[in-house]
């Protein structure tokens, strides 16, 4: 079943979606050569701390981490450590979550740590967080599932890569419900695959977590013995970009957007819901 909010419900996952705002503003100026990813965990569990939240990811099927802090070629799930440190060139992502009043916010970034980034690895975190702004800007009434895996898919597939060949889409991953709980229903693949049909129709009340993660080569995986480190099979480095998004009467509102997301879909053509938290 596919959880609908209510105007109010939606109201507290924006309240959620501010804290993970700040998570990530917070984690990404502290990732600088010679922090570890502990560090990072720290810096935000006390953002949380300050804004009254509870962790979302700590305790989640026993995730040791407030955040989850994955490098170069780890994917996803990355468990911050302070065995981890951060080296100029590095490409990090940075998962965060938090819960306010029982309601969930989810987003991800990739940041690059320090200076020394080939044009290839900034061109592959930017093509996969414009591939997240085109499935947000096909979350709207009367389309269905399916039509934000497209428009995900399309616009990767458009993009060349700078030293040739083809991005990897990561099939075993992807977006997913988000509400009461932060994985719920529909699980949302970021390419189409036409034996799942077209999935659910997208109405006012729907929330859904849209987060693409691409490799330079390979889309496949394999989680190491900690039960949780993702990495691609052919050690290619990877990105990874997601926003907690709500469809309303009057468009969709990015929760875990400072703005709404009203700067990046008005480039789109896309006018966002209030806010509102005002």
């Amino acid at each position: 079943m596919v959880e609908i909010k209510t105007p109010e419900q939606i109201a507290k996952m924006r309240e959620a979606g501010l804290v993970v705002a700040a998570m990530h503003e917070a984690c990404a100026a502290a990732a600088v050569p010679g922090a570890t990813t502990k560090d990072l965990d720290e810096v935000a569990a006390r953002v949380l701390a300050d804004h009254g939240a509870k962790p979302n990811f700590l305790g989640y099927g026993g995730f040791p981490g407030n955040i989850c802090t994955s490098v170069n070629d780890i994917v996803v799930h990355g468990i911050p450590s302070k065995e981890t440190v951060l080296k100029a060139g590095d490409l990090l992502s940075i998962d965060a979550g938090a819960i306010v009043d029982g309601w969930h916010g989810d987003a991800a970034l990739t940041v690059f740590v320090g200076e020394g980034h080939s044009a290839e690895l900034r061109e592959l975190s930017r093509v996969t967080e414009e591939s997240m702004w085109a499935g947000i800007a096909a979350m709207r009434k009367g389309n269905r599932l399916v039509d934000i895996s497209k428009a995900i898919e399309s616009y990767i597939r458009r993009q060349p890569r700078p030293a040739g060949g083809k991005y990897g889409i990561i099939e075993d991953y992807g977006g997913h419900g988000i509400g009461s709980q932060m994985h719920m229903d529909p699980h949302l693949l970021n390419y189409v695959e036409r034996r799942r049909g077209r999935g659910p129709k997208l109405v006012p009340g729907m929330c859904l977590a849209i987060e693409p993660m691409v490799s330079l080569g390979t889309a496949r995986t394999h989680v190491l013995s900690d039960e949780w480190t993702v990495k691609t099979n052919d050690g290619t480095w990877s990105s990874h970009w997601e926003h907690s998004i709500a469809l309303t009467e009057q468009g969709p509102l990015v929760l875990t957007a400072p703005d709404g997301g009203r700067a990046k879909l008005a480039e789109l053509g896309v006018e966002v819901a209030p806010d509102p938290l005002g």
